[in-house]
């Protein structure tokens, strides 16, 4: 179970940070107003959680400008792939290996 548990990645445990790298890890990218959109949360919020994905380096920032407008851009990077899938193994196994157990 140890084993099991440190896979859990602290980083991931708010479900704003979650829903963003499930987001991010089955599209090329997605901008600020999409996840905002998709995750229905502030401006502020949604900034605040993915300046700490970036920060852990899970998450790539491009700013561009569509026509006059600036247009940010968030992509899942390798590392947060990695630690995202290593994340979700481990819930998967923890579920799996606590059912039939009540």
């Amino acid at each position: 179970m140890e084993h099991i548990l440190k896979n859990i990645n602290k980083a991931f445990d708010n479900r704003v940070r979650l829903g963003i790298m499930s987001i991010l890890s089955v599209n090329d990218g997605a901008t600020f107003t999409r996840l905002k959109e998709l995750l229905g949360v502030t401006d502020g919020n949604l900034a605040s959680h993915l300046k700490a994905l970036e920060k852990e380096q899970y998450v790539s920032v491009e700013k561009t400008f569509v026509g006059r407008k600036p247009q940010t851009t968030y992509r899942i990077t390798q590392t947060g792939r990695e630690a995202f899938k290593r994340h979700i193994e481990a819930l998967e196994k923890l579920i799996g290996g606590s059912r039939g157990k009540e």
